[in-house]
């Protein structure tokens, strides 16, 4: 394993190979013959199970209950809301027979589900007293890609979508911001990622929608990754698919309706914002592993303690495994780096004879000694000190690489020689988002709703309407 992490390519050398490195050296995925998708390692879908309960719970305590949709779409179903399925044409993979047998209709395999829920929602939406409807899924999606790469972009990916119907369009826009909030706080909190969350332009926004909410991610190469959105609909889809509902008025009225979601992308925003040269470095609030033991020598003396330690660290909620391989102390200490564990414990007979172990944090690799009976208490300091450092480390880096430019040469020379995110000033049209990606391949990344509009587009020099974060993207 030593020489393992020594085949890790350096991020400043080679990031896309890095990231290659670490996704294979940390045993999270692995490939197959099914081009454009992956096999997530048991250590890789432990991270993505996490997500999931956590997000679960946070959805259950906002009255959301969990639903199964079909895999498949009819091509005449897909086609009921024209914006949406143009969206999505270019992505979509078809069915077009079952076994033998031609069918009579081909079928998509989901890319998303907003039409299968929109054709429930007519048959059990018939009045006010049946609003809200919050729904969610956890489920499989397939976009058919041309390129792909490790959790941030392959044909089959594992998701999340809320979909829920309202009686009103000021409910309806209020669950998009309260899912939304729902997303940043997990991201920050638990995966320690400081997020830029704004309103999408409407170039950008999904196909269908009326307005599109993001959260926006840095990676350490200062490329921008989207990490989650959240959708208000409006009542489009509602009168497409001919949803209607006794209003209180006793007057009929198309619903109003939202959607959002999140993918395994995160895992792939975990690693590279927060894993280095020696692998991953995991949040403790998401590893599936919060420590790691390592009994150094034979004596049984010292594995009794290892036990003994592990056992204190389950019984006060710490998840902890540990190593009694044949390995060496040397190839067990490089295998933890790799895989990202945040405190790795140091057992051997040297410390325990001072009545004491030695432990190691990943963020920054700092060894200290603490008394065997202090052993939970000051891991459990410590995996709220990493969880704070590597947020405030992935914020100092991403304001270092946040730039102003207030005119087109300063946008120019910024766009070409440094990477990260660009505010401007926009005036709001098009062409001069349009102009933007196609000189320099940047997207707008979302609106900047917290800052006064002053001064002139970036652009055009007309007066500006909105300010916007640009950024190229995964």
């Amino acid at each position: 394993m030593a020489n393992e992490v020594k085949e890790i390519t350096s991020r400043d050398v080679n990031f896309a190979k890095w990231y290659t490195d670490v996704v294979k050296k940390a045993d999270l995925v692995d490939y197959s013959s099914v081009k454009g998708s992956m096999i997530i390692r048991p250590y890789g879908y432990a991270i993505w199970e996490n997500m999931q309960k956590i997000l679960d719970e946070k959805f259950k305590e906002t009255g959301h209950e969990n639903v199964q949709m079909p895999m498949f779409i009819p091509e005449s179903l897909l086609n009921v809301e024209k914006e949406h399925v143009e969206g999505f044409a270019p992505e979509v993979a078809w069915v077009t027979h079952g076994g033998s047998e031609k069918l009579e209709e081909r079928m998509c395999v989901r890319p998303t589900s907003e039409v299968l829920f929109c054709e429930h929602f007519e048959k059990i939406i018939n009045s006010y007293r049946d609003l809200p409807k919050l729904y969610n899924q956890w489920c499989t999606i397939v976009r058919w890609e041309k390129t792909t790469r490790p959790f941030l972009r392959s044909r089959e990916i594992l998701w999340q979508e809320g979909h829920t119907m309202h009686a009103t369009s000021e409910e309806a826009k209020e669950e998009t911001l309260r899912m939304l909030k729902v997303y940043e706080d997990f991201q920050r909190n638990v995966l320690a990622l400081p997020v830029i969350v704004g309103k999408k332009t409407d170039k950008e926004k999904f196909a269908g929608a009326e307005a599109s909410y993001t959260l926006e991610a840095m990676m350490y190469d200062g490329v921008a990754l989207q990490n989650g959105t959240s959708h208000y609909f409006g009542n489009h889809f509602a009168e497409a698919f001919g949803i209607k509902f006794l209003n209180k008025d006793n007057k009929f009225e198309a619903p109003y309706q939202t959607s959002w979601g999140v993918t395994t992308r995160m895992i792939g925003s975990i690693i590279m914002t927060h894993g280095d040269d020696n692998g991953l470095v995991l949040p403790p609030n998401i590893a599936p592993f919060k420590t790691i033991i390592i009994p150094i020598g034979k004596d049984d003396s010292v594995k009794d303690k290892a036990m003994e330690i592990m056992n204190n660290l389950k019984n006060n909620n710490i998840t902890t495994k540990i190593d009694l391989t044949e390995k060496s102390p040397g190839f067990k200490f490089a295998e933890a780096e790799v895989k990202g564990y945040p405190v790795r414990i140091e057992v051997g007979p040297r410390d325990l004879a001072n009545g004491v172990v030695t432990l190691a944090r990943r963020d920054t690799f700092e060894k200290i000694q603490v008394k065997v009976e202090d052993v939970v208490s000051e891991v459990e300091k410590l995996l709220v000190d990493i969880q704070n450092n590597l947020y405030d480390r992935a914020l100092k880096r991403r304001e270092s690489m946040t730039y102003e430019a207030l005119n087109y040469e300063e946008f120019t020379e910024i766009a070409n020689t440094k990477p990260g995110f660009i505010k401007v000033n926009w005036c709001g049209d098009v062409a001069c988002e349009n102009k933007i990606k196609d000189d320099f391949g940047i997207k707008s990344r979302c609106l900047i709703e917290d800052e006064a509009v002053t001064g002139k587009c970036v652009v055009c020099g007309k007066d500006a309407k909105h300010r916007v974060y640009f950024g190229r993207q995964y």
